[in-house]
């Protein structure tokens, strides 16, 4: 069991801390006490907050100990420690482990490892039997060619990139395996994957899985449209509308000769007349009274 000197050892312990905060700090750095940790049973350690800039959410940890029930309790270590909320740089990451997808650029290079477990020797069977069929002409083949790791980690990420459950394929019209510009990969690889040659699609010249799919499928279908709307013609015959068709005044040569017998001028014309009264052949055209309307006898003049 740890000494209870060492927890209540508080004051021992800020005081150490503001000592060693003074030398490259303000004198206020060290601030209230946040808790004490056992260490075995003849050491503990304080923890104040640190009033230092730059350094928001670390921790003064004091270390105290005692060498017996009848030793005084001595300072053991004193530094500062980033607490559960502090500010700290991301942990450190080897070099060769620090690329990814699409950092390399023009005139990079990146060299495989000797021990890379995606490759295998040439000479080594791969499972493909393209590659094995390759593999023994000697001086022919590769050095190295893909193992069986590397071919399911390259299937397992085209198929997250490009692959059956892709946004893409849930709304395209077809999958790429019945698509016309579906180029489909040699060896093992080719009963699932294949490469896109459609200009058009977003895939193009990329590695898609034979589910994957978009709108650029060669078999797509779409009735063509106007460019304007066009609205059905809709004809109303439920009801019928009668209307009276006007009434003109007939000629005045025909008012003039029935006016005289007392009939309305709409009684003088019989169904189907003309309105115009026809002129006799040799009759001249201007053989009418002005005043009256009433042709005239020619004159044998």
């Amino acid at each position: 069991m740890a000494d209870p000197r060492l927890a209540a050892a508080v004051d021992v312990a800020r005081k150490a801390a503001e000592v060693d905060a003074a030398e490259i700090v303000q004198d206020d750095a060290v601030g209230k006490h946040v808790a004490v940790h056992p260490e075995g049973h003849a050491a503990a350690t304080h923890l104040f907050e640190a009033n230092y800039p730059g350094y928001r959410g670390w921790r003064w940890a004091v270390t105290v100990s005692t060498a017996g029930p009848d030793e005084p309790v001595t300072v053991s270590e004193v530094v500062l420690l980033p607490g559960p909320d502090a500010l700290v740089a991301p942990e450190w990451v080897p070099w060769d482990q620090r690329v990814r997808a699409g950092d390399l650029g023009v005139g990079d290079l990146l060299p495989a490892a000797p021990d890379d477990p995606r490759l295998v020797p040439g000479y080594v069977e791969t499972d493909d039997p393209v590659v094995d069929d390759v593999v023994p002409d000697i001086g022919l083949g590769r050095p190295r060619v893909l193992s069986r790791e590397g071919r399911l980690d390259a299937a397992q990420r085209w198929q997250d990139e490009r692959g059956p459950s892709a946004d893409m394929a849930a709304s395209a019209p077809g999958s790429c395996g019945t698509c016309g510009f579906y180029l489909p990969l040699a060896g093992s690889l080719g009963a699932a994957f294949g490469a896109c040659a459609n200009e058009f699609a977003p895939a193009d010249g990329k590695v898609v899985h034979a589910e994957f799919g978009c709108g650029a499928h060669s078999e797509v279908d779409v009735e063509p449209t106007p460019l304007a709307p066009v609205a059905e013609v809709v004809y109303d015959d439920a009801q019928l509308d009668v209307m009276q068709a006007p009434q003109s005044p007939p000629p005045p040569a025909e008012v003039s000769a029935a006016a005289a017998a007392g009939e309305p001028w709409d009684a003088q014309v019989s169904q189907g007349e003309l309105w115009d009264a026809p002129v006799s052949q040799g009759e001249p055209q201007d053989a009418h009274d002005p005043g009256t309307g009433v042709a005239t006898e020619p004159s044998g003049e």
